[in-house]
């Protein structure tokens, strides 16, 4: 037992959320003469806000266009996307909600579907879990008569909501309800914690007192039994103002009977609350949600299955390997090419088994000009690999003239159609060839930052391209062309959010600008690697016109010099970073390092601003530092525990002058700071390994007593050290990722094993079937091989899982702190 619990511990469960907040329509409109409204839309975690679009002025169905993704880093019970008409002078109006509770989230996976708004009703706005303990007392009178009395301890409470972004001052009733009775009792008010310590004992008597000759000794009274329930309502302190209900939890007394008992419970709504009969006229919200939930085995369990996709580059013919036939089975491309590009890169495998399932496609290209056109396992691979590895060469190219963009647009409207009064097409024109010129210099002056893998994969599609197509000495340029400059550069341009080069999906007359210069890089990227012009390739004649101006044998050479250079194996990225480059950047808050006039140390608001070399943090985002630390002098980055500050969410940084404490804005928030600044600094010499979970203060360390500030650490540190500094992969993640989708597979998986095996046996025309004329089979003798391995393996997986979820759930008992109740019940 020991043994199967010390191996349950070793299960980890990550859980991801990423989607798009598509669009709004139909909203109720505002009650002033002006209908319109300025929306905004959050993502929440329960009562926690982890993500908010830009506001969308002006507009009953307004556009949001934004993709999210995060690791979710704690347990929760809803996930609610809330849209808000933004207020000036007065508190932001919630005009209604979409409520999605944890377990249905997989009915909505990968599905983009309109949901209509419901009222948002505090009476339904809870989270959080309280402990408590029930006890049955018989108790005999003077008079030897019997009592019955009802004990309720109520001892804490986990994870409540921050009130107006700070914590509560929680309180709780205590209630024994019945058709005739109310007997209630309170606590005292927590001051300014989530996480209260009540440990208070209320006493309820349950049957009359009566004497031992009508009623056995041990006898309840069902009548009374059946109809009483013993109710929790927890309440933050309002003091002059209205109290605001946390939530509740009911449980029947008669499941108690004569036991004694504790639990967790899960806070739940009010019954009444979240009803409304005018649903429909709150308006709608198109939503694209995709939630996943991975436990983690020990990586000695995916051995196996690690090595038959690891061996995939080498299999001939390589449509007969685990990776392809993964690709095969799975319906969504994306789904495949995350974790399987991941894991190769983890174990660098990733570019010759690229140049593999390249040179397939390319056995199917009958003509140069279509060329990696297509979406296939090939070009999706060489998309994800671009996105996961070059984000910091986006980063050093585009990010700055992005920001110049975003932040001073200037008019680049081109089309005579959708001129607005008193523009100038002339002066337009000018501001256009303007930030096309400076986005195409600086592309074509990057080669020095491209990654080396990068360089690699594109140097492989070259040769592949050269070999395919000898007669055409173009189509080495255009093979590399397409993907650096159509699915890379012109792609970023136009989507910068989703590259995390801007915050937010541009306004619409950005979003415009943008969407024209990244037409014309993507034009220019293939004019020096064809023949023919590319004037033609414009739909618009405004377009024609514009690009003309580009007919100079400059950009060509431009363009054939920058290929030349990304895709030769002697173009390399200088080692380390020899630029600044920014990480990540945002508001938070800070313990202060000084005094304040009474002699308390005080949080203040500050702009926090990360980069490859440092850490600052700012009065304001334009403004000089406040305070420096380089990046060599930080010796961990770990969670501070809430009792230090009663304080939610926050962290420390601890470097060689002192500690900082920063308090983030939500759990998401705070966690993705732990990891950029991890990931950061994980290469230092001086790391620490252990250090303190808890605040200095008062003269000793509140986790271990000690009383001298430069003590050892009592923990051990958080962060190991990756395998590779700048992308920091989880292989075991990777694999659990893969091993679901051929478990989710594994009908397809049999389909194909038997189409293979009948094709090995009768070698005439094949019969037409939807199932059988789907699959690639070259070789179905080998692709029979790796079917039986892959099938074999997914099932010793599958008994694996199901081992560990005994255990696990066998450890976790319903009603502990890990698996809290839901709902009545005990």
């Amino acid at each position: 037992m020991a043994a199967g619990q010390g191996r349950a511990a070793e299960l980890r469960v990550f859980r991801s959320l990423r989607g798009k907040i598509c669009d709004a329509k139909n909203l109720v409109p505002y009650s002033g003469p002006n209908k319109m409204r300025d929306c905004f839309c959050t993502i929440n975690l329960d009562q926690e806000e982890v993500f908010r679009t830009q506001v969308v002025e002006k507009s009953l169905s307004p556009y949001f266009g934004e993709d999210f993704y995060f690791e979710i880093p704690r347990i929760f019970q809803c996930l609610s996307f809330y849209i808000y008409d933004k207020s000036v002078l007065q508190k932001d109006l919630r005009i209604g909600k979409v409520a999605i509770k944890k377990e249905d989230l997989c009915r909505y996976t990968g599905k983009e579907k309109w949901y209509l708004l419901q009222p948002v009703d505090s009476n339904s706005e809870v989270q959080g879990k309280v402990h408590l303990e029930f006890r049955l007392n018989e108790l005999i009178t003077d008079n030897g008569s019997v009592c019955q009395q009802l004990v309720v301890q109520i001892k804490e409470c986990h994870g409540l909501p921050l009130i107006n972004g700070q914590n509560c001052d929680p309180y709780a009733t205590v209630s024994l309800v019945g058709p005739s009775r109310n007997d209630q009792k309170k606590t005292k008010v927590k001051k300014k914690t989530s996480n209260p310590q009540f440990n208070e004992t209320f006493y309820f008597e349950v049957t009359r007192s009566s004497s031992y000759t009508k009623k056995s000794q041990f006898q309840v009274e069902e009548e009374d039994i059946e109809k009483l329930e013993v109710r929790v309502d927890l309440w933050n302190n309002g003091n002059l103002i209205q109290d605001v209900f946390l939530g509740e939890i009911k449980v029947p007394v008669k499941v108690l009977r004569n036991d004694s008992f504790q639990a967790w419970y899960l806070l739940q709504p009010r019954e009444n609350g979240n009803k409304s009969s005018k649903t429909d006229e709150l308006g709608s919200l198109r939503l694209n949600i995709c939630y996943t939930e991975d436990c983690v085995l020990p990586s000695e369990d995916y051995t196996s299955l690690r090595n038959l996709l690891l061996k995939s580059p080498d299999v001939q013919p390589i449509s007969a390997s685990a990776a392809c036939i993964l690709g095969e089975v799975c319906r969504d491309k994306y789904d495949v090419v995350l974790p399987l590009v991941r894991l190769l890169l983890h174990h660098q495998k990733l570019v010759p088994f690229v140049t593999g399932v390249a040179e397939l496609d390319l056995k199917d290209t009958q003509e140069a000009n279509t060329i990696f056109r297509g979406n296939t396992l090939a070009t999706r691979c060489v998309d994800e690999m671009m996105k996961i590895v070059g984000k910091h060469y986006l980063k050093v190219t585009l990010k700055p003239i992005l920001d110049e963009i975003c932040e001073s647009p200037k008019p680049c409207e081109i089309d005579p159609i959708k001129l607005r009064e008193g523009d100038n097409v002339e002066i337009n024109k000018e501001n256009l060839r303007y930030y096309v010129d400076k986005v195409f210099n600086t592309i074509v002056q990057s080669s020095i930052s491209c990654p080396t893998l990068m360089c690699d994969v594109f140097y492989a599609l070259r040769h592949l391209a050269a070999n395919r197509f000898p007669n055409d000495p173009h189509v080495q340029y255009s093979a590399v062309s397409s993907f650096v400059f159509l699915r890379f550069f012109a792609v970023a341009v136009v989507s910068p959010h989703t590259f995390h080069l801007r915050p937010h999906h541009p306004d619409a007359q950005t979003s415009r600008t943008l969407t024209l210069i990244s037409k014309t890089i993507q034009t220019l990227g293939s004019w020096g690697s064809l023949s023919k012009s590319k004037i033609s390739s414009f739909k618009e004649t405004f377009m024609c016109e514009f690009f003309k101006t580009f007919q100079e044998e400059k950009f060509t050479e431009a363009v054939k010099k920058f290929l030349d250079d990304v895709s030769s194996t002697e173009s390399r990225e200088p080692s380390g970073m020899s630029e600044s480059v920014t990480l990540k950047e945002g508001e938070m808050y800070k313990r202060a390092q000084g005094r304040t006039l009474i002699g308390k140390k005080n949080f203040k608001r500050r702009w926090f601003h990360l980069t490859s070399k440092e850490l600052t943090y700012h009065k304001q985002q334009d403004k000089d530092p406040l305070y420096i630390i380089p990046i060599k002098n930080i010796l961990a980055v770990e969670k501070l525990e809430e009792s230090s500050f009663n304080k939610k969410n926050m962290f420390q940084v601890i470097h060689v002058e002192k500690t900082l404490y920063i308090q983030a804005n939500n759990c998401v928030e705070a966690n993705e700071w732990r990891e950029a600044l991890c990931r950061v600094t994980r290469c230092n010499q001086r790391r620490l390994s252990v250090y303190h979970p808890s605040a200095f203060l008062n003269g000793s360390w509140l986790c271990c007593k000690a009383t001298l500030e430069n003590t050892v650490g009592c923990t051990p540190c958080t962060a190991g050290v990756p395998a590779d500094i700048q992308i920091e992969i989880d292989g075991d993640r990777e694999m659990e990722r893969i091993y679901s989708l051929f478990a989710i597979s594994m009908p397809k998986l049999q389909k194909m094993e038997e189409t293979c095996e009948s094709t090995a046996v009768y070698q005439g025309p094949q019969k037409e079937s939807d199932d059988c004329s789907n699959f690639n089979i070259e070789d179905s003798v080998a692709t029979f091989h790796t079917l039986q391995q892959i099938i074999a393996i997914v099932e010793k997986l599958r008994e694996s899982h199901e081992k560990y979820q005994k255990t696990r759930s066998s450890s976790a008992k319903y009603g502990s702190e890990e698996n809290p109740i839901v709902g009545k019940g005990s």
